[in-house]
């Protein structure tokens, strides 16, 4: 089932690269639907916030009408930044499905980080979730980036 919805997450992140935003998607669940689905969008919107994960929480809280999002799942198909983690950690979600992690940071810290926060939060993580199609995307976003001479985003 964790497969089904990063695809989803996944066609989120396609979203993004086509816009070129960093390809990265986010979605929410609650009683088997997605219930919210977002993507970068910071270079669009010209604001630092605009990452898939907040923007998907923001979409989630609207529609259930609850700041709320308890017995929600979200699925990413990057590894959260703090900014978004303190968000599912504020928003309540409880479980959270990672594509990849972030390859910018020490594969060991960033698992010693999220374990931390399962411990101290209570949040249920699994890593690994159709890897290689997440990191795909990722990787030819800044290799076009790089390619075109594009800003270091």
């Amino acid at each position: 089932m964790e497969e089904k919805w990063m695809k989803e997450a996944l066609k989120e992140a396609e979203k993004a690269y086509k816009k070129e935003e960093i390809p990265v998607g986010a979605v929410i669940v609650k009683d088997g639907k997605i219930i919210a689905r977002a993507h970068n969008l910071k270079e669009l919107k010209q604001t630092a916030i605009a990452h898939a994960e907040i923007l998907a929480i923001q979409k989630a809280n609207k529609k259930l009408q609850n700041w709320r999002l308890i017995d929600c799942d979200m699925y990413i198909t990057l590894e959260p930044c703090m900014m978004c983690m303190g968000a599912i950690i504020s928003s309540r979600i409880k479980n959270i499905y990672i594509g990849t992690l972030d390859p910018k940071k020490d594969e060991e810290e960033s698992k010693k980080s999220l374990k931390e926060y399962e411990s101290k939060y209570g949040i249920h993580l699994e890593i690994g979730i159709l890897q290689e199609k997440c990191e795909y995307i990722l990787k030819e976003f800044f290799k076009n980036l790089r390619k075109n001479g594009g800003e270091n985003k």
